[in-house]
């Protein structure tokens, strides 16, 4: 205690207080001036499979052999109600002219539309004549802004050739209607999403947190305290994100990013409410700000940073994954809480230093004698001493533990096991608005042609001279989940190698699509090994490229990292809590029960997303990102609430220090929990179904948490456990009140 408290007075004392805060006031705008924010360093076409991924290496076999149709396709999809007349493709076929002799920017190739009769278009069109698509390819290096700007100018260019603007047309309507789709098309929508919900959920998060602690403190000095921290943590975060990110240490991207808000915003008010709390329980019986603010700082700044350091390394677990998406994420949070923590370890004690008791104003704390004195002033009677009534949640944990335990577990069980029925998707289409021009584009393919013509599919094969080619599309057209298969196509280079573009009958986005990969890769290495290939050489000599195929190996890659990193964040959490408590028990409950209330939350949050919001699945990358939060930061509940059971059984009984320490602990861990569930929340407002449920799923979590596993679970369990929730370490008989002096 002697050593925080002189902590303490290094960050909080007298002169102290105000160094404190000229130090993150300078180290803020000097940061900012030398360094770049992460914002302006943001790379959203980021690859996210590694090179040896199957579907990576046929896009660089495809590109040299096939460069003509090598490019990422923006897919136009014209459309009129009632059909297109000779008008429209006379237009389209102009626009194809124009783009042959003025390629867009990042353009790669067009086909030779430009030079056809309409008779020749007619040939093309959906069965009821209303549709026609036709491709525009860009260079794969060209990110979603680049590719916006392309797409941009080529509405211009269609506005100018007919007159009108089909791009703002309804689909429904009898005008002539233009939608950009295919991976172009969803590449921009997708950054537009993210981008337009930064400001949003920025303006959101704030507003929820500020309107949380103007309720449970009713101070609007003591609301902006955190908010100041978390706005200073950010200031240092986003440019040492920044400089990282521009020498090319990490990579960011706007997804990340916007998590990272939520994350900051609600995690940091928390370590900023776990300090206030204490600060006003003390203020009630120490007269002395600055005594009360140091011992404030000593019983509740080891757990804070405890509770800090578990989430930065569990966070710090995904630099394991290898999918890119996942990989990225960790730097930016783990830098990010490990900031917010020491801002809430320094800057918010200064600041309570700084306002003292008119931190809680107009309802400033007092000490007895305090109120006494002040209403003498008043000339008014001395306010009667508050009873502490009923025994509370902790009364009745000690008082019930077993029904309380049987109770609690066969409830979260029931939950989990609906976790069992959950259906994954890795259709990124299914997350965006059905409003969304690349969804309105891709349904119009789906009704009126094959879904797969979307994103064709594109197998390779190096045949050594050994087989026809023709051989092959043979066997290609008789596949059943084959819908179209093209004429066969030469390398450029090796003219052994041969190509064809497949078109599934299935939406090449859905999981049905994605199994075909290793069943086209199986039946072209089967063929090669029939022709008397080896079959290690077949396998080398078979490729599948596309974004089927890159959906697949991200299902693959997602998998395997969730496989690897989920035992390795319990692992280390483990072991923290092990060093933290010394004891085996109450670190295999603690584990356990945040497991279960993990497995809780995804099993009552897809009963939520399945029959409430009618979503057929959920994205892929949901159950990692949500347990990594869940299991991290319900461990934060966990530690602050047994750091004071632990303190406590020094002096007391353990059922009286268990009752004390869960009443005493309730209301600032109630009220993070709301103010960080409240935050995930709001990812749930975004129009994008991987936030809506992610939002969803972890506020349920953190909700589950607060209310069910840190007041009643936890604490029942450990008196259930008696002296051994201590083991292997030793149950130190309470002392007395004047041993303990």
């Amino acid at each position: 205690m002697n050593r925080m408290s002189g902590y303490g007075k290094w960050v909080a004392g007298r002169i102290t207080k105000w160094i404190t805060l000229l130090i993150w006031i300078v180290l803020v705008g000097v940061l900012t001036l030398l360094w770049p924010s992460v914002n302006s360093q943001v790379v959203n076409n980021a690859q996210n499979l590694p090179e040896d991924s199957q579907s990576v290496r046929a896009a660089v076999v495809a590109e040299q052999e096939f460069p003509g149709g090598s490019g990422v396709p923006a897919l136009l999809v014209w459309h009129r109600e009632g059909g297109l007349s000779e008008q429209d493709l006379l237009h389209i076929i102009a626009v194809y002219g124009k783009l042959e002799q003025q390629p867009l920017p990042s353009q790669n190739f067009v086909p030779p539309l430009g030079q056809l009769p309409p008779q020749a278009l007619q040939a093309s069109l959906s069965e009821d004549r209303s549709t026609l698509v036709t491709p525009v390819l860009f260079d794969k290096s060209a990110d979603s802004d680049k590719l916006g700007e392309g797409i941009t100018e080529l509405k211009a260019l269609v506005r100018e050739e007919t007159g009108s603007d089909p791009a703002a047309a309804g689909v429904d309507s009898n005008e002539l209607s233009l939608r950009v789709s295919g991976p172009v098309g969803i590449s921009i929508d997708a950054t537009g999403l993210f981008e337009d919900a930064d400001v949003s959920l920025l303006i959101a998060t704030v507003v929820l947190v500020l309107v949380f602690l103007l309720l449970i403190y009713r101070s609007p000095i003591l609301a902006l305290i955190p908010l100041v921290a978390v706005g200073f943590a950010y200031g240092v975060t986003s440019p040492l994100l920044g400089l990282m990110a521009r020498e090319g240490w990490i990579t960011v991207d706007s997804q990340a990013i916007s998590i990272m808000t939520v994350l900051l915003f609600g995690a940091g008010t928390d370590y900023c409410l776990f300090l206030i709390s204490r600060f006003r329980q003390m203020l009630k019986v120490e007269e002395n700000k600055g005594r009360a603010l140091l011992s404030s700082i000593s019983h509740s700044s080891g757990a804070i940073a405890m509770s800090g350091f578990t989430v930065v390394l569990a966070l710090f677990a995904l630099l394991l994954a290898k999918y890119g998406a996942y990989h990225r994420f960790a730097v930016p949070f783990s830098v990010s809480i490990l900031i917010m923590g020491i801002a809430s370890l320094t800057l918010v004690p200064a600041l309570l230093a700084i306002f003292g008791r008119m931190s809680f104003f107009p309802f400033v704390p007092r000490t007895p004698q305090m109120e006494e004195e002040r209403a003498r002033a008043k000339g008014k009677p001395a306010p009667k001493p508050k009873k502490s009534g009923s025994k509370g949640i902790g009364g009745l944990v000690v008082s019930r533990p077993w029904t309380i335990v049987a109770v609690t577990i066969i409830g979260l069980g029931v939950l989990a096991s609906f976790s069992t029925g959950i259906k994954f998707t890795y259709d990124i289409l299914s997350s965006f608005p059905e409003d969304m021009e690349s969804r309105q584009g891709f349904d119009l393919i789906g009704t009126q042609f094959s879904p797969g013509e979307l994103a064709p599919a594109k197998l390779i094969i190096d045949t050594k001279g050994e087989v026809s080619g023709e051989d092959f599309k043979t066997i290609l057209g008789g596949l059943s989940y084959v819908d179209t298969v093209s004429e066969v196509q030469q390398g450029a280079v090796n003219p052994q190698i041969i190509g064809f573009d497949l078109e599934f009958k299935d939406n090449p986005y859905s999981l049905e699509a994605m199994s075909h990969i290793p069943a086209l890769l199986n039946t072209a290495e089967q063929a090669l090994v029939e022709s008397g290939f080896e079959e290690a050489q077949a396998q080398d000599s078979v490729w599948v490229s596309g974004q089927t195929a890159t959906q697949y190996d991200t299902k693959v890659l997602g998998e395997r990292d969730t496989d690897l990193i989920i035992p390795v964040v319990i692992g280390m959490i483990t072991i923290l809590l092990l060093v933290y408590l010394r004891s085996v028990t109450a670190t295999v409950y603690l584990v356990g029960t945040v497991i279960l209330s993990f497995f809780s939350a995804l099993g009552l949050g897809w009963l939520i997303i399945h029959y409430l919001l009618g979503a057929d699945a959920i994205q892929g990358a949901i159950p990692l990102y949500s347990f990594v939060f869940l299991v991290a930061l319900g461990e934060d509940y966990n530690i602050f609430m047994i750091s004071s059971i632990w303190k406590k059984r020094k002096r007391m009984p353990l059922k009286q220090a268990i009752a004390e320490g869960v009443n005493e602990t309730g209301a600032v861990i109630t009220s993070a929990g709301l103010i960080l569930a409240g935050t995930f929340a709001v990812l749930a407002s975004l129009p994008i179904q991987v936030l809506v449920q992610f939002g969803i799923i972890t506020a349920i979590g953190v909700l589950l948490d607060t209310f069910i596993v840190r007041p009643f679970l936890v604490p029942a369990i450990t008196l259930l456990c008696g002296r051994w929730a201590f083991w292997p370490g030793k149950h130190e008989e309470p002392r007395s009140e004047n041993s303990a002096q």
